[in-house]
């Protein structure tokens, strides 16, 4: 529900997606003054939630951040729509590829940072997602095999420059030689270490924790397609407890069985990344990618190599639909889903000590027959999209 107070005020109701409690904002001139708990009321089917966090995102309707060809305005572009799907800060996720591409893309985000303050506010930081992997076919996923190396702390400081420091979370194989003086090096300079398109063993696993490592990339997926019983990777991190372990619940990375026992794991420390692509928000068809060749996006939204079928190459479901999946298939509450997309993401960031405040970022959105709408959506306290 939504009153005016005066004309240049207004208040809008709604229920707490997190807390149940029903709760009023209240604005003046569009700009977010309070919010105030109330008397349970009539809120129709109106809720509030924090504004989402995506640690791991690629492109988005269109718009490749991988793309040597990507420009600020892009990144402008890309931004408004994430934040139309209630998504107000995210980390352009930067793969694999030659050092001269990867110092150009960071470059320009960083550039786009500076010349745009809303960027600037919406991208917390970068997430390099190799080139430090494992070139194990399976294991590096889509990534170009060519372009893998082993950790190079000197080669990450040029990346690190060009970025302008906005690195501030990146990927790697924890069972390359030098991975544990590098993850040393990458927390005394406050970057997030996560394990991923990896082959690691049980020990390389309790080094990279021991080392500052604190998170799991889209765990569950960056391994080959056949994995022994037990010991596997999937299950020593799982069962690692410092671990936060991030998620694409989307209805095709991961099956609902593991889900359901990750987050039953997991808890509080499961968390939802997208990892989308450049085809979230385009139409299923075969398309161009710089990684791999051709592409396939089906009507399910599945993202494939033509010349591999079975290998996925990212996503192509923004993180609000990663939400939705969990609902549509009963996996958890609204409460617990736009939790595992904000505020565990949230808690992860400040309890790794990490400079991060979302404290004014709120989406207001509805919910009909599993299907989220959002209608307002507010970053730093300012209303950035309306319905």
């Amino acid at each position: 529900m939504e009153t005016k107070i005066s004309p240049n005020e207004k208040v809008i109701i709604g229920t707490n997606c997190i807390t149940n409690k029903t709760q009023q904002l209240v604005f003046q001139n569009d700009k977010f003054l309070n919010i105030l708990a109330t008397d349970p009321v009539e809120s129709g089917n109106r809720f509030i939630g924090p504004g989402l966090l995506d640690l791991q995102i690629n492109g988005i309707n269109g718009i490749d951040f991988n793309n040597p060809a990507l420009t600020s305005e892009k990144i402008v572009a890309a931004t408004h729509y994430l934040l139309s799907q209630g998504v107000t800060t995210y980390l352009p996720t930067v793969i694999t590829n030659s050092d001269e591409n990867i110092l150009q893309i960071v470059q320009t985000i960083n550039n786009a940072c500076l010349l745009n303050s809303l960027v600037n506010d919406c991208i917390w930081g970068i997430h390099l997602e190799g080139p430090f992997i494992s070139p194990v076919p399976g294991a590096k996923g889509a990534h170009d095999e060519k372009y893998i190396k082993p950790p190079d702390w000197k080669l990450f400081q040029k990346f690190q420059q060009a970025a302008g420091g906005r690195i501030k979370l990146i990927t790697l194989a924890p069972e390359w030689e030098g991975a544990y003086s590098f993850i040393q090096k990458c927390k005394e300079h406050n970057v997030l270490v996560s394990i991923g398109h990896s082959m690691a063993n049980a020990e390389n696993i309790r080094l990279a924790v021991e080392a500052g490592a604190s998170l799991s990339t889209h765990l569950g997926n960056g391994v080959p397609l056949t994995l022994p019983r037990h010991p596997n990777i999937i299950w020593d991190q799982l069962g690692t407890d410092e671990l936060y372990t991030c998620l694409i619940t989307d209805g095709i990375h991961i099956p609902d069985p593991f889900i359901k026992v990750a987050i039953k794991s997991k808890g509080e420390k499961a968390l939802i990344v997208s990892d989308a692509t450049r085809f979230a928000g385009m139409e299923p068809g075969e398309y161009e990618s710089h990684i791999g060749g051709v592409v396939v996006v089906d009507k399910d939204k599945r993202v494939s190599l033509k010349s591999f079928p079975g290998l996925l190459a990212g996503a192509a479901k923004n993180l609000l639909e990663n939400v939705e999946t969990l609902i549509d298939h009963n996996l958890c509450s609204l409460s617990q889903a736009w939790s595992m997309a904000s505020v565990n993401v949230a808690s992860m960031l400040l309890k790794n000590k990490t400079t991060f405040s979302n404290k004014d970022d709120i989406v207001v959105f509805s919910l009909k027959e599993k299907k989220i709408q959002i209608e307002t959506v507010i970053k730093s306290g300012v209303i950035v999209h309306e319905k």
